[in-house]
């Protein structure tokens, strides 16, 4: 159960532990890793600077990634953390959860032809690879 004071969200991107963003979250709780349902495409936004992931209608596949809870003030903290043009959005957990994540504008990465990376295990296994060099 979520307190009163606190909000679950879903982070799948350079938030994640062991990733360069993650005292993006503060004093936020780790909860437990998590996934989407295959619903989702991700990207690799700004010549690698950040995960760009959005909700599709078909072709779309699970996202993996963390549950945190944070407070109001964590939550704030985040959101002003975040690339330009990134918005909160409810997505859907593999177990149907409904948690709140950064998405990206679709329309964004199309005209930048960003390089789309949803098959390669997520945003750290992508870092993690020779591609993402």
């Amino acid at each position: 159960m979520t307190a009163p004071d606190k909000k679950r969200i879903f982070i799948c991107g350079s938030a994640l532990r062991g990733q360069p963003d993650h005292q993006n979250l503060q004093e936020a709780a780790f909860i437990r890793p998590a996934a989407t349902q295959p619903r989702y495409r991700l990207h690799s936004a700004g010549n690698g600077w950040h995960p760009a992931i959005y909700e599709v209608e078909s072709g779309g596949v699970s996202i993996p990634g963390e549950v945190y809870e944070l407070t109001q003030a964590e939550f704030e903290h985040l959101a002003a953390t975040e690339p330009p043009n990134m918005y909160p959005s409810d997505v859907v957990l593999e177990d149907g959860e409904v948690l709140t994540a950064f998405l990206y504008p679709q329309e964004l990465i199309e005209k930048y032809n960003w390089p789309d990376i949803s098959d390669l295990g997520g945003w750290a296994a992508y870092k993690a690879s020779s591609v993402a060099e």
